[in-house]
């Protein structure tokens, strides 16, 4: 990447396709953290007014301190930047203003529709209810969703290193706001020496209720970890899967059952589960088959945007932007949103698409009668 040094990092080398084009794209976020997605100004702005203690007060302090963009080296160091983060999330008006704030972030990039995830129990400290924070977590989607009109849902997590006990807390939550703005299920935090089967509990009381679910696996740990995310727990999507190539037996059952992979490059290269943008496993992963999808993970944490991830997915990693439209329609075709939903969404999307060459250009709209 030391072409970046030498030019401005939007002017693409010949034949590849400019970065505000990706801009424009309609697109999807099927994995972002909200406690990793939080705004600077917002977090130095919620500290001041609650007397929250941070180990910065400005916003390129604050940004060090997080870890924005920097290379964690481990997915355990990475997580640190979640500790300040939180400090900040623990009133209901803080969460309604911070989920508004993704969405809204989002809708400028023409982000049309997004799952925000996140567990309800580290949002606590202060005597919160797990309703109220569920709660006010829909509440700023909505408002965005009315302002801006980009759809949202919810995606709740267990957290594997805390309790099963505690992650069957979570599932019994998105079991009581199925159909009310929460439309799946996950397992996140630290994957080595914490598996899935721990929580597989949790797991079968959402599947019981028909609730979808997704797991983050194969980031941190190897390929067993997918397996046992897909046959223990009855994953519909998994998290990462960067360590899929690893076992090529699951990478055929994953391609054959069109399991979608929510990819996060560069979140993937800061934890150290691949060593860089070039040698990720997510090209590959389309040139065979695999149903792949292009996600944040975390905005702050990880200094990224959709736009952004594509455009390095095409300009680093060497996707043909005629495979990126196929990623970018794989977004919203993988979505947890009732069928006839994502139907229309995704009509809607594909003509969109449609008008867009292999090039990046825009081809002329028919002419209306």
């Amino acid at each position: 990447m030391a072409h970046d040094h030498h030019e401005p990092p939007d002017v693409p080398p010949a034949g590849q396709v400019p970065r505000e084009i990706f801009q424009a794209l309609p697109k999807a976020d099927l994995h972002v953290h909200l406690d990793g997605s939080l705004r600077l100004s917002t977090i130095l702005d919620l500290a001041d007014a609650a007397g929250i203690d941070l180990p910065a007060r400005d916003p390129d302090g604050l940004a060090r301190a997080i870890g924005c963009g920097a290379h964690a080296g481990s997915l355990v160091e990475y997580l640190r930047g979640f500790d300040i983060t939180l400090r900040v999330m623990q009133t209901d008006d803080a969460l309604e203003r911070i989920a508004f704030e993704l969405a809204e972030d989002a809708a400028r990039e023409n982000v049309r529709y997004m799952e925000v995830r996140y567990s309800p129990m580290l949002h606590t400290r202060r005597g919160l209810k797990l309703t109220r924070v569920v709660e006010a977590v829909l509440e700023g989607l909505r408002r965005a969703r009315e302002t801006y009109g980009i759809e949202s849902n919810v995606i709740l997590c267990g957290i594997r290193t805390i309790s099963s006990a505690s992650s069957y807390e979570m599932a019994g939550l998105a079991v009581a706001y199925k159909g009310r703005g929460v439309v799946g299920f996950d397992l996140a935090g630290a994957e080595a020496d914490n598996p899935a089967k721990h929580h597989r509990d949790a797991f079968q009381l959402v599947r019981d209720n028909n609730i979808n679910c997704t797991i983050h696996a194969g980031e941190a740990y190897g390929p067993e970890s997918i397996a046992q995310a897909l046959h223990v727990c009855g994953a519909h999507r998994i998290g990462h899967g960067c360590r899929l190539r690893e076992d090529s037996d699951l990478l055929h059952y994953v391609i054959d059952h069109r399991i979608p992979l929510e990819c996060c490059p560069s979140s993937n290269v800061q934890t150290g589960a691949v060593h860089s943008l070039a040698s990720h496993p997510v090209k590959l992963y389309f040139d065979l088959g695999v149903r792949v999808t292009i996600n944040t993970d975390n905005r702050l944490i990880t200094d990224t945007s959709v736009s952004k991830e594509l455009w390095l997915a095409h300009t680093e990693i060497g996707i043909p932007f005629a495979d990126i439209k196929t990623i970018v329609l794989a977004g919203f075709k993988s979505s947890f949103q009732p069928f006839h939903e994502k139907q229309a969404l995704m009509r809607r999307v594909a003509a969109e698409i449609a008008r867009y060459d292999d090039a990046g250009g825009v081809r002329p709209a028919a002419a209306s009668s």
